[in-house]
């Protein structure tokens, strides 16, 4: 293998080429082939047969990349030039098994763990939620019990749909089940609307969850949600997931299964800001269904969000 360059490879030179042609990776950034090593590799996985509702998050990778084009190599909210400090690379779509979800399972995982093998820290773009299993699997193998930030509309805690038990509302009840997740550092943001049950919350608690609803955010506001949720992770690895539902319809109309009542973008990106200085060992953005979007607002949302994402895992290493 070459010798890592001296400094890494950037999106295309949008002087040069216009933002509307180049190549279709994320953010223009170079293939993963086309680079020595990468910091950080984007994997679409581009799956939702475990959809509960409207389907269509397939087509997620390629509608956030797509909708990728307009990112700049400076974040001036961060202070960072995140494709200055990290080898960002787009490691392409895994190839996964639309008709045999457990073995669409076990190809994600090994996916994963294929592309993390050189270092690289994985930011995924789904597909739907179901994808968050086999990678805290993939990723337990490396760091133990890990705490979850997750960023959604639901829990994403209940036990089967129709009797089956892996599901885009089930992986954080398989994950804690299986003793991948930090019981006392787990955390979903922006929780909202009606439950099956009030058991629904006692469960949710049981398995290692404490949450910060989009409610608090009027209350509380966005400092109030981050000092929530530094506190609440600890210094332990932690696995960012994000489903964009998390975000209001007006803000994400793009999406499977939508509640009214959630965040903007703007409280969504300065809480991920507020992650600087966390362990942060993977991420994913997930539930992008572009049949359902119009203008790009989900894939531009979606987009942003893996971009400060980046620039936080860039601002730990300056």
């Amino acid at each position: 293998m070459s010798q890592p360059p001296t400094s890494p490879i950037g999106p295309v030179d949008a002087t040069r080429i216009p933002r509307y042609a180049g190549p279709a990776t994320f953010a223009r950034l170079p293939r993963i082939d086309e680079v020595s090593r990468a910091d950080v590799a984007v994997l679409g996985v581009p799956f939702d047969s475990g959809v509960s509702y409207r389907p269509g998050a397939r087509f997620g990778p390629g509608h956030i990349r797509a909708s990728s084009k307009l990112l700049r190599p400076y974040n001036p909210a961060q202070d960072v030039s995140p494709f200055g400090v990290l080898q960002v690379a787009d490691a392409g779509d895994v190839a996964v098994n639309p008709f045999d979800l457990k073995e669409a399972v076990q190809q994600i995982e090994t996916a994963v763990t294929g592309v993390r093998a050189d270092g690289a820290t994985v930011l995924t773009l789904g597909g739907d939620h179901t994808i968050a299993l086999p990678i805290l699997r993939s990723l337990s193998r490396d760091h133990g019990p890990i705490a979850v930030l997750h960023f959604d509309a639901h829990l994403d805690t209940w036990n089967t749909y129709f009797g089956a038990p892996y599901t885009h509302g089930t992986p954080f009840r398989r994950a804690s089940e299986e003793g991948l997740l930090d019981l006392e550092h787990c955390l979903h943001m922006g929780t909202r609307g009606p439950l099956y049950a009030d058991t629904d919350l006692e469960d949710d608690a049981r398995l290692g969850f404490s949450i910060v609803r989009a409610d608090d955010y009027q209350t509380d506001g966005v400092p109030g949600a981050v000092e929530r949720m530094r506190r609440r992770l600890g210094d332990g690895p932690v696995y960012v997931s994000i489903d964009i539902d998390v975000l209001d319809p007006a803000h994400a109309p793009g999406t499977g299964t939508p509640e009214a009542g959630g965040l903007t973008s703007r409280e969504l990106l300065n809480t991920l800001r507020g992650l600087a200085g966390l362990n942060i060992v993977g991420a994913d953005i997930v539930e992008v269904a572009p049949a359902y979007d119009h203008a790009e607002i989900t894939g531009i949302a979606a987009s942003h969000v893996a971009y400060e994402l980046v620039s936080v895992l860039a601002k730990d290493k300056t």
